[in-house]
C-alpha cells in the first residue's frame, strides 16, 4: 500500500542545518588538523630551514592576524610575486584566514601585465621577492593607487633590492600566533584569483571558492593514490592555479612540503635523494630536464617517485627514461577555471604489461574526470550533444560541478559565455574513446602551451604589429622537443622595408615577457579566406613542418 505524503518529507526532521551538523567546506581545516594531530611532524623544508606543522600553523596565524592589523578585510585581494619559498606556502593559509583572496602573480610576466593584474584585481597588499624588484617597481609606477609592499627577503638570492615598507619576518612578528580565525560564512566565498590569457592578450581573472579548493585538494589525493605523509617537491609554481591545490592537499595528508626556489636538475635530484621525495608535479619540460640530466645526478635513487604532468603528453623516450629511474608518471589535464587538474589518465594495472610506446599512447590521452568533478563531456558546443565514443568525432571539452570557478572577475559577459548551456566550455577540442577516456586534438582558442605556460597568440601578434616594418602577422604553435610547443610567427613586411628574423625576435623580447617571444619567424604572404580572414589552421600545419 502506497503511503501518501503531504507537505514536507518525513526526513526533513523539522530542523534547519546548524552548527552541530553543518560547517562550510574550506581547506583551512586541513592545517588545523595537521597541527593538532601531528604537531611535531615536519611540514616545511627549505634548505636548512625546517618547520613542524605546529610551527607552520602558528606562523600562518601570525600572518593572517598581521594582515588584518594592516587593514585587510573580507574579500580584499593580497597579491604574491614570489617563487616557491615558505612564505608562498604559508600565504595559501594565512590570506584566507584573514578572509582575503590569494592572488598569485606569474613571476615570468612583464611589468605591464603585472600592473594590469594588480589594478584589475585591486590588490591591497603585495608580497614580493627581491629577484623581481625591478619588474615590480616598473609595474607600481603605472598604478594610481599602490598596494602596501612587503619584502620577502630570501637569503638564497643576493640580487635585486628591497623595495617594501617592511620585511616578511618582521611583518609576521606583528601578528598573533593564537589568532582566532574563522571559517568563511559561505563556502562559496572567494579564496583565490588567478589570471588566464584566454584567447586574447587581455587576461581574465578567474575567481575560485573555498568549497572548490577543499574538494579539489581532496580529489588530488584520490586521483593520484597519494597515501599518508607524502614528501612533495615544489617543481610546480605555486602561483600557477594555487599549485594545483597541492598546498592544501599536503596538509590534508599530514605531508611535507619541500620548497625549491628554482627548477634545476641538480637541486631536484639532490632534494629527492636527501628528503626521500615521493611526489612532484610539473610540465613535460621538467621531466625532460630530469631525463637529460647528468648520470651522476640521477644515480642513487632507491625509491619510487611519482610525477604528475599536464600540458602536452610526454614523448615515449621521456617516459622510458622516467621508468628506468623508477619514476611513475601520471598525465593530467585542467585549466585555471577548474582549479588546475580536473581530468586524469587513471591508470589500469593491465596497461603495465604493454610496451613503453603503447603505454605512452595511453598516457597521451587526457583521461577521465577527477573524483570530485561531477561531469566531464566532449560535446557539440552548440547543441551540447555528446560526441560518439569513436575516438574520431571532435567536440569541445566541457565541465560541470563543484570544482568549476565562480566566474571571471568584473567580466559578466565572459562568464556567461563560458557557462553557456549549464557547462563550463573549455575551448579545447577533443575526441572521446570507447572506454570514455578523452584525448585533446586541438585548441580552439589558439593558445600555445609552452613549458606548461599559456601563451596567447594574439598578444604576440599585437606586439609584432608594433614593429614598423610589419604589415601583417599571425602566430601559431610550433612543436618543440624541450618545451612541447613554442610560438612561430608568420610575418608579411611593408613593401620597401626590411627586417631580419633575429630583429623581429629581439623586438618581441624587448616588448613583452621574454618567454612569450616567438622562437622562429617565417616571412611571406599569409594564407587567407575569401573574406580576408587569416587561416590559422594552415599556419599550424606549416609550423608542424618546420
Amino acid at each position: 500500500m502506497e503511503r501518501e505524503l503531504s507537505g514536507t518529507s518525513q526526513f526533513s526532521i523539522d530542523l534547519d542545518k546548524n552548527a552541530a551538523n553543518y560547517s562550510p567546506l574550506s581547506p583551512l581545516t586541513f592545517i588545523e588538523r595537521a597541527a593538532s594531530v601531528y604537531p611535531d611532524r615536519c611540514a616545511q623544508i627549505y634548505g636548512d630551514l625546517r618547520y613542524s606543522w605546529a610551527e607552520t600553523y602558528r606562523r600562518c596565524r601570525r600572518f593572517g592576524s598581521a594582515l588584518q592589523q594592516h587593514g585587510v578585510q573580507a574579500d580584499d585581494t593580497v597579491a604574491l610575486m614570489l617563487p616557491n619559498v615558505p612564505a608562498m606556502f604559508e600565504a595559501h593559509y594565512a590570506i584566507p584566514m584573514a578572509g582575503a583572496v590569494i592572488h598569485g602573480l606569474n613571476i615570468r610576466l612583464d611589468a605591464d601585465a603585472i600592473a594590469f593584474q594588480l589594478q584589475h584585481g585591486g590588490a591591497k597588499i603585495l608580497f614580493t621577492d627581491r629577484e623581481f624588484s625591478a619588474t615590480v617597481q616598473a609595474a607600481l609606477m603605472q598604478l594610481d593607487e599602490k598596494p602596501l609592499v612587503i619584502d620577502v627577503d630570501d637569503p638564497v638570492y643576493q640580487g635585486g633590492s628591497l623595495i617594501g615598507e617592511i620585511e616578511y619576518e618582521d611583518f609576521l612578528a606583528t601578528g598573533d600566533p593564537e589568532f582566532a580565525w574563522q571559517l568563511p560564512g559561505d563556502e562559496w566565498q572567494a579564496i583565490a584569483l588567478g589570471y588566464t590569457s584566454g584567447t586574447t592578450g587581455d587576461p581574465k581573472g578567474v575567481v575560485t571558492h573555498h568549497r572548490g579548493a577543499y574538494l579539489n585538494a581532496v580529489s588530488n589525493t584520490l586521483a593520484w593514490n597519494m597515501g599518508a605523509y607524502p614528501v612533495y617537491l615544489w617543481t610546480l609554481p605555486m602561483f600557477h592555479c594555487n599549485g594545483w591545490c597541492f598546498p592544501w592537499t599536503i596538509a590534508a595528508l599530514n605531508g611535507t612540503s619541500v620548497c625549491l626556489r628554482a627548477v634545476r636538475a641538480e637541486d631536484i635530484f639532490n632534494s629527492i635523494k636527501q628528503h626521500h621525495v615521493t611526489h612532484l608535479c610539473g610540465a613535460p619540460i621538467v621531466m625532460s630536464l630530469m631525463a637529460n640530466a647528468e648520470e651522476d645526478l640521477k644515480a642513487g635513487i632507491d625509491h619510487q617517485v611519482n610525477i604528475m604532468t599536464a600540458a602536452s603528453a610526454p614523448p615515449p623516450a621521456i617516459l622510458e627514461a622516467m621508468a628506468r629511474l623508477n619514476f611513475r608518471v601520471t598525465h593530467a589535464y585542467g585549466l585555471t577555471e577548474v582549479y588546475g587538474p580536473a581530468v586524469v589518465c587513471s591508470w589500469h594495472q593491465e596497461w603495465d604489461q604493454l610496451p613503453v610506446t603503447e603505454q605512452a599512447e595511453m598516457k597521451s590521452r587526457q583521461g577521465v574526470r577527477y573524483p570530485m568533478l561531477e561531469e566531464l563531456v566532449v560535446a557539440d558546443p552548440e547543441t551540447l550533444e555528446p560526441v560518439p565514443r569513436d575516438g574520431e568525432t571532435i567536440g569541445e571539452i566541457m565541465f560541470r560541478g563543484n570544482i568549476v570557478m565562480k566566474g571571471y572577475l568584473k567580466n559578466p559577459q565572459a562568464s556567461q559565455e563560458a557557462f553557456a548551456g549549464g557547462y563550463f566550455h573549455s575551448g579545447d577540442l577533443a575526441v572521446c574513446h570507447a572506454d570514455g577516456y578523452i584525448e585533446i586534438k586541438d585548441r580552439s582558442k589558439d593558445i600555445i602551451i609552452s613549458g606548461g605556460e599559456n601563451i596567447s597568440s594574439i598578444e604576440i601578434e599585437k606586439t609584432l604589429y608594433r614593429h614598423p616594418a610589419v604589415l601583417e602577422a599571425a602566430v601559431a604553435a610550433m612543436p618543440d622537443a624541450q618545451w612541447g610547443e613554442t610560438p612561430c610567427a608568420f610575418v608579411t613586411l611593408h613593401q620597401g622595408l626590411d627586417a631580419s628574423e633575429q630583429e623581429i625576435i629581439d623586438f618581441c623580447r624587448a616588448n613583452m615577457a621574454k618567454f612569450k617571444a616567438p622562437r622562429k619567424v617565417v616571412f611571406g604572404p599569409l594564407p587567407k579566406t575569401s573574406t580576408g580572414k587569416i587561416q590559422k589552421f594552415e599556419l599550424r600545419e606549416r609550423a608542424r613542418q618546420l
